[in-house]
């Protein structure tokens, strides 16, 4: 019973449209704001996944970062950007997936926005003056927005007024509607109105917007009450001022930053933005925007610059000339001193020796270098070093503003100021560790002074531990925490030339090896199998630091089964020939080397594996009773034949929302075969009520895996065909319409409610089924009905399944009722086929006329429909009161109607079984379960 997908998409959200017919695609329309809720209907067993994905979105879009894996896709409150196309894609490893599509288009409309332009010309002489206004409309929308303009009350129109003018400029086509006053005249300053529609769609209102032309309307225009640059130290508050000097209609005023949001701590109050204890993060350019929508924006700026002085280092160069690193007495040193200062025009150095202020002379020379080369840096060069000139040198770096603390660093220049240099101890390389563990890698710098260590990887390109290339230690000391196998490898220390000498970096290498414990696989394995057959598990190694010394030891429980060393191999396998109640269980092997051990479990078990449930059955419910229904609960039986005999099913069932389960035994006879559809009936399910159903296959081992699914009664028109059954049991008759066309009703009876003044020798004495108190539809033929008027019951419409425009015939169904003509003036029964589009043209389906018999007859007939239909039945009275026709149980199933030889079903008739009764709740509540079949 094996069945690839098939797939289908329904609506049940809130759609303004939805077009069926499209070979392309199918369109659903929407408002925005709204919920649209899109479901895939799917078949196949075993049980397709189904997995929702769109496209054709924003780019950014995606998605909500995820597919929905759910047969239901709902999204509240939709947005604009979420429209697009979304697909429904079902697989269950049998053929290929199938996949559907649907276009969602959100529908909205923007407040429109009015702006106007002007533009004056004037002749060469002086002759005259004109003044041309431009009114531009614009609103976002979807669809397309159409625009109109009105002055005052009065609705303009191109041509209805020679110094108006209305168009849409070429290369914004349809996105704006441009009203034009050429020469303005005093009529022409008055209140205009854009009114934006897209003509109710969706029932969207029209939107519109005023403006009041008036001889004072003036674009903005602003001041900024501040200077620019402001400098200030942090800590302090500042406030920016900018006032408005014209515009008409008054200018509204905002701020904004270049870079980003403005600060949140930020204070706004009309054109005055203040910023409380402002810090370095708050510093950019701040730029007040004045906008009445006349004219272009007025727009002023001011760059606010934050103090700042940090980082401060120096290094110290030998002698360039020479290519000894050492400094020597008669030689040139260079002394340097870099900070990071903002702004970078207020800083100043001064330098200082043993405490003294020491000015540039000719043979101790002070310079700045240039901004651009090395900015915040100063040289001190020491021509013709002396002895006298050892001694602790100092530059201090401030900012002239003031309000900074200023930098004051020290460097010491003596005969024992020599060049780094770099060792590894040792005992230090190679370093030994386990995963897991915080290691120290260490560099032994000598030196004086000593300089900042850079920790980086030797052997490849890749990221330290912190995420950087580098790593800056102080003590040479690099402290890894939780190591990792991926940490193995060399490492690189060196010098930097901050803190230190300006050399060539001095450099060292220390390796790291990372042990680590076996990793195995499987991890987890469940082995299923009956009693009596064999089972071998294998357990491999994929990686392990060190890897000799690997042993092994298998144990179920806390039992050693086998131990052993691996030579080559590497894996280990544990076979149990013959499987019994004392063998199943977990099964542990675990590889050790020195760093520790892996872990492979098995599970061996003989439980059976969970059942399927078929949801592709064409009639799971029956609906020919008031207050109650059925449903054919089908199933096949996963690997049945991977453990022992399944000898019976544990049946669990419970209404939906109720804590207890009721539950029976299912006896099954012989063995299961694989894809085997089981079938069990339901029965005196109370509706509307749903119900979990639950189902546990027991063999001798046990209880195996349940499978829960719920079961719902539904009314049954289904939005895509597939199949629908009537009793007309429900009080909206199956959503059936009365014709307005005919000349009287057909009517809903029972025989239990029927009228005690009915016409004796006609009519039902039942339903279809033999029950009085189940439902039917019958015309009543009594006076004041005459002969030849007609009743005629209307089926809601049926969409078929969009068809393939490259397959080559329409889908079949087998449409069926039962009829009842009983009665000496017995007059007609027609059916007729109304398709979509053509509601003028109903084809005949079947008719019958006269006298049949006091029972019911059942019809069935094969139809083609090629697109969404309707089923049309006329009752024609005869030519008196006995002649009542009634019809019941129509039903449509996709495929065609099978011989009168063949079973109404396929599967294997076994033996019904007892009719048993559960009480579910104290209310009287039934529910029986009738009929095993296989």
């Amino acid at each position: 019973l094996a069945a690839p997908p098939t797939v289908r998409i329904v609506h049940s959200g809130l759609a303004c449209n939805i077009e069926e017919e499209r070979y392309s695609e199918r369109v659903y329309t929407i408002r925005e704001g709204e919920t649209l809720e899109l479901t895939c209907l799917v078949t196949g067993h075993p049980r397709p996944q189904i997995r929702w994905t769109k496209t054709a979105g924003s780019a950014s879009d995606r998605f909500q970062d995820s597919s929905v894996f759910n047969e239901t896709l709902r999204i509240s409150n939709i947005q604009r950007h979420q429209g697009g196309r979304y697909y429904c894609k079902a697989e269950n490893g049998l053929g290929s997936p199938a996949i559907k599509s649907i276009r969602v288009d959100v529908y909205y409309l923007d407040d429109p926005i009015v702006t106007v332009h002007q533009s004056i010309g004037e002749a060469k002489e002086q002759f005259y003056y004109e003044k041309t206004v431009f009114l531009r409309c614009v609103a976002n929308s979807n669809p397309p927005v159409r625009y109109s303009w009105r002055r005052g009350q009065e609705v303009l129109l191109q041509g209805s007024d020679k110094g108006v003018e209305i168009y849409e400029p070429f290369f914004t086509q349809g996105e704006t509607k441009i009203l034009k006053l050429k020469n303005l005249r005093p009529q022409d300053y008055a209140n205009y109105s854009c009114i934006a529609s897209v003509r109710n769609v969706c029932s969207i209102p029209d939107k519109m917007v005023s403006f009041r032309l008036s001889n004072k309307t003036a674009s903005p225009s602003i001041k900024l009450l501040v200077d620019d640059p402001i400098v200030v130290n942090p800590g302090e508050a500042i406030t920016l001022v900018c006032v408005t000097t014209g515009g008409e209609p008054a200018p509204s005023l905002t701020w904004v930053r270049s870079a980003g949001v403005l600060p949140n701590k930020t204070v706004l109050n009309g054109g005055t933005l203040t910023i409380p204890a402002i810090t370095s993060e708050d510093s950019g350019t701040y730029s007040c925007i004045a906008n009445n929508n006349v004219g272009n924006p007025a727009k002023k700026s001011t760059n606010i610059i934050v103090r700042a002085l940090k980082k401060g280092r120096f290094w110290i160069t030998p002698d360039p000339y020479h290519k000894d690193d050492n400094i020597q007495i008669g030689r040139e040193v260079k002394i340097s001193c870099q900070v990071e200062a903002i702004p970078s025009e207020e800083l100043t150095f001064s330098w200082f020796k043993n405490g003294r202020p020491l000015r540039s002379s000719e043979r101790m020379v002070i310079t700045q270098t240039d901004p651009d080369v090395s900015p915040g840096t100063t040289n001190l060069d020491i021509i013709d070093l002396k002895f006298t000139d050892f001694g602790t040198y100092t530059c201090v770096a401030s900012l002239k503003g003031g309000g900074i603390s200023d930098i004051s660093i020290d460097v010491n220049i003596s005969s024992s100021t020599v060049p780094p240099n770099l060792t590894v101890p040792q005992e230090k390389s190679p370093l030994v560790t386990r995963e897991g563990d915080t290691i120290e890698l260490q560099c032994q710098v000598t030196g004086k002074p000593k300089p900042i260590i850079l920790w980086s990887r030797a052997d490849k390109e890749v990221a330290m531990p912190d995420g950087a290339l580098q790593t800056e230690s102080y003590d040479g000391i690099l402290r890894i925490v939780n190591v990792s196998r991926e940490m193995t490898g060399t490492y690189r220390c060196q010098t930097s030339q901050y803190n230190g000498f300006n050399v060539k970096p001095r450099e060292a290498l220390v390796q790291l090896i990372v042990q680590y414990p076996p990793a195995v696989e499987p991890a987890f394995l469940e082995l299923r199998q009956g009693q009596g057959r064999g089972v071998t598990m294998s357990c491999r190694v994929l990686r392990a630091y060190p890897t000799r010394v690997l042993s092994y030891e298998w144990r179920l429980g806390g039992r050693v089964l086998r131990t052993g060393q691996f030579d080559l191999q590497d894996s280990t396998e544990y076979t149990v020939s013959s499987l019994s109640r004392d063998s199943y269980g977990v099964y542990n092997c675990n590889i050790i080397n020195e760093a520790g051990a892996g872990r492979c479990s098995f599970l061996v078990t003989g439980k059976a594996y969970a059942p399927e449930f078929y949801y592709d059955t064409y009639n799971p419910l029956w609906q020919n009773r008031p207050r109650v229904y059925s449903y054919s609960l089908q199933w096949t039986q996963m690997n049945p034949s991977a453990v022992d005999r399944i000898l019976a099913y544990r049946l669990g069932i419970r209404q939906a929302g109720q804590q207890r389960w009721w539950e029976q035994e299912i006896t099954v006879n012989g063995n299961i075969q694989k894809g085997e559809l089981i079938t069990y009936n339901l029965t005196e399910l109370i509706k509307p009520e749903a119900y979990e159903v639950r189902l546990t296959p027991i063999t001798r081992f046990g209880e195996g895996d349940s499978t829960i699914r719920v079961i719902k009664y539904s009314a049954p028109v289904n939005p895509h065909l597939r199949e629908f059954h009537c009793g007309f049991e429900d009080g909206n008759i199956c959503l059936f319409t009365q014709d307005d066309t005919d000349n009287f009703d057909w009517t809903k009876q029972s025989t239990a409610t029927r009228d005690t003044k009915y016409t004796p020798n006609t009519g039902p004495n039942a339903d279809r089924t033999g029950s009085k108190e189940g439902f039917y539809m019958y015309i009543e033929t009594s006076r004041p009905r005459l002969e030849g008027e007609k009743a005629r019951l209307v089926s809601p419409v049926f969409s078929v399944a969009p068809k393939n425009p490259y397959g080559a015939t329409n889908t079949a169904y087998c449409f069926s009722f039962y009829y009842h003509m009983y009665g000496q003036h017995i007059g007609s029964l027609n059916v007729y086929l109304r398709l979509k589009g053509q509601t003028a043209i109903e084809n005949p389906l079947w008719s019958s006329s006269g006298n049949k018999g006091q029972h019911w007859n059942q019809a069935r007939v094969n139809i083609n429909p090629p697109t969404s239909f309707q089923l049309i039945f006329e009752g024609i009275r005869g030519p008196g009161i006995e002649g009542d026709i009634a019809i019941d149980d129509v039903s449509i199933v996709e495929g065609e109607c099978m011989k009168s030889d063949q079973p109404a079903n396929n599967l294997r008739s076994g033996a019904v079984g007892p009719l048993a009764h559960i009480r579910l709740l104290p209310l009287l509540i039934l529910m029986s379960v009738l009929s095993h079949q296989r």
